[in-house]
């Protein structure tokens, strides 16, 4: 059993011993482990503000400056030793400080809480997976625009209520989930300017009674700004809920996009086929070729919202500011980082990899789909809209009576509908014209969709400086 005097950064108060299972439950060093970098990276910064307010010496500054250095090469190897005794990541690196230089190492913590360690721990640590999911999704958007690009000339029926609907672009589809992603990219960047805020300095609750240069620590670690208030610098966890709502909508924007290929990869649509480097087998059925790809990046939408959802529960029955609590939000934070850096990197792999199947795309085409056209036909020779919809609607019917296609009504048939229907209705059974005529901004028309291409490929040049 630990010793709590000694090996503890709040062992004073406390005789005897920690229940054991009272310290493995307490503890947070088997996941918080992973921001020994953005600890050691805030205690170098804090002892220089500790050396400018004369509570360290200078060289008591250096001997800590150059422990903390030798900490980082440990982690950095893979070396560094996790005692018992090690209830987090500042306890850890603190515990080894004092190994190294002795008593100076004690002074490291002069006017700090964990409270404001632990919150500018996982700022710097989330800044930096911004960061890094940012660039992720501008390579999977980057695919998706330039196989927009390419594959422009590929038409094939686009779907509403699960229903063939109209004529589309099949790069008009790919580009709708693109614009998705941009927005995604956004909002992380606007959450950015929100994590990096500098808590360092709040203490505990309330504030430090030392002469801390707040300025010095701000530049030293880089933040945008500095926090106002020390209770809500502490206490709230707006940026980390924030950063898991974030995640979910991606990942349901990704998992819409997933669901729809897998339809698009079955046998009845055979519109695309997943490369093999994405696909699994069957333990029993040799034929088969699974897409575990897109259905993983579906499933971990349902992975994301539970931690976001379950993170808030969390915090909606708290006191004001910190309660041990909090300490649910790293699990939740780092495992939504690797869930969304996995999801984006496997569906950039399946996105630059799939093929797709032009012949049956095109062929899966229907004149039903042109309904919506002959009502156009009629609008354009003055007729009302409603009204037209009501006539395409008897012909559709009139198709379906005597059970044929529509584009196989006479024009004697539709004649028989509205005597507005002339020879010249034959133009409308064109499955190019139909996605031409959308050449307002936003259009499938090919003159839009490239005006899409060119939007999102200015925009990813913008947001890759």
């Amino acid at each position: 059993m630990a010793n709590t005097e000694g090996s503890k950064l709040w062992g004073g108060r406390f005789l005897g011993d920690t229940d054991p299972l009272m310290e493995k439950f307490n503890a947070s060093i088997a996941y918080d482990q992973r921001m020994w970098s953005a600890d050691i990276r805030g205690s170098k910064a804090y002892v220089k503000a500790l050396e400018k307010a004369k509570l360290v010496t200078t060289e008591e500054m250096n001997q800590i400056l150059q422990g903390l250095d030798q900490i980082s090469v440990e982690w950095s190897k893979g070396v560094f030793v996790i005692k018992p005794e090690d209830e987090d990541i500042h306890t850890a690196n603190e515990r080894r400080l004092k190994e190294l230089i002795s008593a100076p190492a004690g002074k490291l913590h002069t006017g700090r809480s964990r409270n404001d360690q632990v919150v500018t721990d996982m700022r710097l640590w989330l800044r930096d997976a911004i960061s890094t999911l940012t660039d992720n999704a501008l390579q999977l958007m980057s695919t998706m625009v330039e196989r927009a690009a390419a594959e422009i000339d590929v038409l094939f029926p686009g779907y509403t209520h699960m229903q063939r609907a109209q004529p589309i672009r099949w790069s008009h589809w790919i580009l709708s989930h693109a614009v998705a992603l941009s927005r995604d990219v956004d909002r992380l960047l606007e959450i950015k300017k929100r994590v990096n805020v500098l808590p360092l300095g709040s203490g505990a609750i309330a504030g430090t009674p030392f002469d801390i240069d707040r300025e010095l620590l701000r530049k030293e670690l880089e933040f945008d700004g500095i926090s106002l208030n020390s209770m809500d610098a502490t206490g709230q966890r707006d940026f980390v809920a924030e950063f898991l709502f974030w995640a979910s909508l991606c990942l349901t924007h990704l998992s819409k996009m997933a669901e729809d290929l897998m339809l698009y990869s079955t046998k009845e649509f055979s519109f695309v086929s997943l490369s093999d480097a994405y696909s699994t087998g069957s333990s029993l059925m040799p034929q088969k070729k699974n897409a575990d790809s897109l259905e993983l990046i579906r499933s971990k939408a349902g992975r994301v919202f539970g931690n976001c959802a379950g993170f808030m529960m969390t915090l909606k029955g708290l006191p004001s500011s910190y309660n041990k609590d909090l300490q649910e939000d790293k699990e939740a934070m780092f495992d939504c980082y690797d869930t969304v850096h996995a999801v984006l990197q496997v569906t950039t792999g399946v996105m630059s990899t799939l093929k797709i199947n032009q012949s049956v795309m095109e062929a899966a085409l229907s004149p039903d789909m042109l309904a919506t056209d002959l009502a156009y036909y009629l609008v354009r020779k003055g007729v009302p809209f409603r009204e037209a919809h009501g006539i395409s609607g008897k012909a559709v019917f009139a198709a379906e009576s005597k059970n044929i296609a529509l584009n196989q009504l006479t024009v004697g048939d539709l004649s028989a509908v509205s005597p507005l229907f002339g020879s010249d209705v034959s133009s409308v059974w064109d499955y190019r014209s139909s996605v031409e005529q959308y050449s307002a901004p936003g259009g499938t028309a090919k003159s839009s969709v490239t005006a899409q291409v060119e939007h999102l490929r200015t925009w990813l040049q913008q947001h890759t400086q």
